[in-house]
Parts: C-alpha cells; structure tokens; sequence
C-alpha cells in the first residue's frame, strides 16, 4: 500500500493506494486546508491517525521546486524533506516530486471524460506533452517519450520573467514593477495574480469599480473567486472583472504557446490547475486560442498542437499516486 498526495497552497488531498485497486479507485482519500498545519508531517499524521491499513511507501506531488530530496514550499511555511517524512509518518521511504510533475505523471492515465478539448490539433502520438497550470501560482512540466514510454520533468518556468505582448500589457508590467522586484508570470497569471490585474485595472483607470464590488472585496481574503464570478455570471457582469479575466486569458494563452514551443510539445498541450476549469467559457473565446497561436512564423505550427483543459479535480493525485505505484517496481 502507498500514500499518495496532492500538497498545494490552498488544499492537500491525500489517499491511500494499492497496485491492484490502480490509481482511479483508492482505498481511502481526504482533502484537508492546508494552512490549517503547521507542516505536512502533521498533516499526514492527522489523515492516518486512525488508519489501521499498513502503508508502507509515501508519494507526494508538492507546490515548489524539490532540490535533492527537500522542497521549500513556495506558497506554504514548511519546508519538507524525504527523510523526516519517512521518519515522521513511518514509511519505509518517501519520494516528493514537484506537483506539475505529478500532474504529468498522470497525464497518460487521464481519459476524454477527464479533458475539455480548446484546440484539437493534430497530436503527434510520441510527440512531447506540456503541462501548466494556474492555481494559487503557476506551475509547468513536460513529458518526453523514450523507448520506456513518457518521462515527466519538473519546470519552474512559471517564474519566469512576465512578458507583455501588447500596449496594455505593457501599462501591466509597469504597474506590477512598482509593487515587485521581479515581475513573473505568476505575478500575472495565477489565483494571486487575478487580484493584481484588477488592481491594475482600476489604480490606472481603465475600468471603474463600482461601490458594491469594493464592498464585496473588502470582505473577503481572496479576491479571485468573486473576480471570476461577476465576469462571467450573473445578469449583468462587472465591466472591470471581465476585463480582468481577459487579460488573464490572454497572458495564459501566450504562456502556454511559449512553454509549447520552449519544449515543442507536439503531444498536445494541458492546461490543469485549479482555475481553468471554472473559466471554460473564457478560455473558449478567442483571445485564448488566439495569444497560443499568435507566434509569427510558427504559428502555423501552434495551430496543430492539441491544447486541452484537465477538468478532473484529482489529475495531481492520479499523477502522485501513478509515480508512487511505478517506484515499487524499482
């Protein structure tokens, strides 16, 4: 039996494995807050303190770049190591692979029912695969195919530097420079940074905010759901929130058609991370597909890259679980 995890910013779920159940029917599965812990060896502690199903080997797909065998959290205070979770939570051994990296991991397990199609392309069927994903930041992997089958890598390419392809854009990273040091994409094009574009949108006067959307954000922690929520429900979205949500579309879709060149992801290309599913009306319009494409000479070549949305909530878990189970066998 293994334990495997989704350790994200937000939220962690955790279940229970075994090779003859596969990853699409675990024995047990909780999801916990995650700022609730103080670590996530207490966390774990907390989900198996009543278990009586020997686990033997623990797998966790975790939110930041993991440096031998320890990772810093970017968006969480802990700091995690392969060997106190061992320790810690009594595993023979424990194995932590970037979250995208779990998502990748499992991308070959994931089936139509799991997947909203944006472009269907022409998907070259041993061709690279990315992967990148907007949720309390932005996370990117690819998988490439060897005579073994695919092979995931890690990517902290969300971190890279923010790149605006138009005069707005621009107004953006002028804006966003007074506030940060360094100015990433994930600054832009994640949960924290839908707050930064409206921002953006109403310091500079682009759009104006009307007193009961500043009352309805001041009282909330995170803006980003009420931002999605009145730019794309309600009888009469928010001027400014819909304008928010299409920056925040278009730079996605640029991201996305840098990352599918940078690793010439014939394979397709998918888009996972909390956000995207709950935005499917957006990313349909045709700014998305539009920014992925628009590449100059290449854009013919983008235009042939599959680009799905992953609308399975579990994909980081799957991936966690499929890395776990194949370890075994090594």
């Amino acid at each position: 039996m293994i334990i495997a995890g989704d350790i994200g910013g937000t939220k962690t779920s955790l279940g229970i494995y075994s090779r003859e159940g596969g990853v699409r029917h675990p024995i047990r599965e909780e999801t916990f807050a995650s700022g609730d812990y103080e670590s996530l060896e207490s966390l774990v502690a907390e989900f198996l303190k009543d278990e009586t199903i020997p686990v033997e080997k623990a797998a966790f797909g975790i939110a930041g770049p993991v440096v031998g065998s320890e990772v810093k959290t970017t968006n969480l205070p802990w700091i995690v190591s392969e060997e106190n979770i061992s320790e810690t939570v009594g595993v023979k051994s424990a194995h932590l692979i970037n979250d995208l990296e779990a998502i990748a991991h499992g991308i070959p397990s994931l089936d139509g029912e799991d997947l909203h199609t944006l472009n269907s392309g022409q998907r070259d069927d041993r061709g690279t695969m990315a992967v990148i994903a907007p949720g309390t930041g932005l996370g990117e992997a690819f998988l490439t195919c060897d005579h073994t089958g695919y092979r995931a890598h890690a990517s902290e390419g969300g971190h890279s530097d923010f790149a605006p392809t138009g005069t707005v854009e621009i107004a953006l990273l002028q804006y966003l420079r007074q506030h940060y040091d360094h100015v990433s994409y994930e600054r832009v094009c994640s949960g924290r940074g839908i707050p930064n574009i409206y921002a953006f949108l109403r310091d500079s006067g682009h759009e104006e905010e009307p007193p009961w959307l500043a009352e309805e954000l001041a009282a909330v922690d995170d803006m980003t759901p009420v931002i999605i929520h009145h730019a794309l429900h309600g009888e009469d979205p928010s001027s400014l929130c819909t304008a928010a949500l299409d920056i925040f579309v278009s730079v996605l879709g640029a991201k996305a058609g840098n990352l599918a060149l940078t690793v010439m992801a014939t394979g397709g290309l998918y888009i996972g991370g909390g956000i995207p599913p709950r935005i499917i009306p957006a990313l349909q319009r045709p700014s998305f597909v539009r920014a992925f494409t628009g590449k100059g000479r290449f854009s013919g070549l983008m235009e042939e890259i599959p680009v799905h949305v992953i609308i399975n909530p579990k994909a980081a878990l799957i991936g966690a679980a499929c890395y776990g189970l194949e370890r075994r066998t090594h």
